[in-house]
């Protein structure tokens, strides 16, 4: 049965069947997948199976998104193999040893393991073209099982890893929700700060107007509410992206580096100011660091 489509794929899996195709041969076929950033298969396939291997290398195609596909094939003829030697070969040997003996009038005989252990010596008789065919065939219909098997793995890993992202968003959220609360307080430390300067400036006696005008350019330059928003939008679409399912991580590593940016100009607005600036600051680099694990996490989404 084809499964459903879930709601994230991780990049980890693997899968295996060993099939009996008669009495006589059997295979194993494997599927090990790791994380890359494109789809990159290899094939680790006997000699005599390159058509085998194209039509192997289109179904993953079709199946597969994105990354690093080791499929392995290994047959087993041990129960019809007998072992032969290349009559041949030994016979071109011993006659040229004998040869050799009457040229250089020397004694001896010769030494049949030394034979033997000469390459295409020893053989085994197998049932060559006939298994190749009956092997493509069974892989073939194979195949399908195994990739619906790999899929099954990748998505349970992919939804570890959704649990995974949905509690960094949690404590994004919560940081931002945290940096939010903090704003009335900033601002009302930056109209403090600056009537102090000024005090110490010109005196007791100084235009409030002119205190109120300043605090309005000091508290523009310093506002983040731009960057909480926007925030709170990656994080909302994040979510999204993590339940629709399909081929989500460059979109979800796009975001990060979005909310990564936020976070930086967020830093760079509340550094220097104290008090309560200096929670904004630690919020500020608690989603520094939720962004990285998340991003570590997202090496291995499809």
């Amino acid at each position: 049965m084809p499964l459903h489509s879930p709601s994230l794929y991780s990049m980890t899996g693997f899968a295996r069947v060993q099939v009996r195709v008669n009495d006589q041969l059997s295979y194993t076929l494997s599927l090990k997948s790791v994380n890359h950033r494109f789809l990159d298969l290899q094939f680790r396939l006997p000699s005599g199976f390159d058509a085998l291997e194209m039509d192997l290398r289109k179904t993953l195609k079709d199946a597969l998104m994105r990354g690093h596909v080791e499929l392995t094939l290994s047959i087993d003829r041990s129960a019809q193999q007998r072992a032969g030697y290349n009559r041949e070969l030994v016979l071109s040997f011993l006659a040229a040893f004998r040869e050799a003996q009457r040229d250089h009038a020397v004694m001896g005989e010769p030494d049949l393991n030394a034979v033997l252990r000469l390459p295409g010596a020893l053989q085994s008789e197998s049932r060559g073209d006939d298994d190749l065919a009956a092997i493509a065939a069974s892989v073939a219909e194979q195949i399908g099982p195994l990739l619906d098997q790999l899929k099954a793995m990748r998505a349970r890993e992919g939804e570890a890893l959704a649990a995974v992202l949905h509690g960094t968003l949690d404590r994004l959220a919560e940081a931002t929700e945290g940096v939010a609360s903090l704003r009335p307080e900033i601002e009302q430390r930056y109209h403090e700060r600056l009537a102090q300067r000024l005090t110490a400036t010109v005196g007791s006696e100084f235009s409030q107007q002119r205190l109120l005008e300043e605090v309005a350019v000091l508290v523009e330059r310093s506002d983040v509410s731009e960057e909480l928003a926007r925030m709170a939008t990656h994080i909302g679409h994040f979510r999204e992206l993590l339940d629709s399912g399909g081929e989500a991580g460059k979109k979800l590593d796009f975001l990060l580096q979005e909310m990564n940016r936020e976070a930086n100009t967020l830093l760079s607005k509340t550094s220097g100011i104290g008090g309560k600036g200096t929670r904004m600051t630690e919020l500020g680099l608690a989603m520094k660091a939720e962004i990285e694990k998340a991003r570590e996490q997202i090496q291995n989404v499809e």
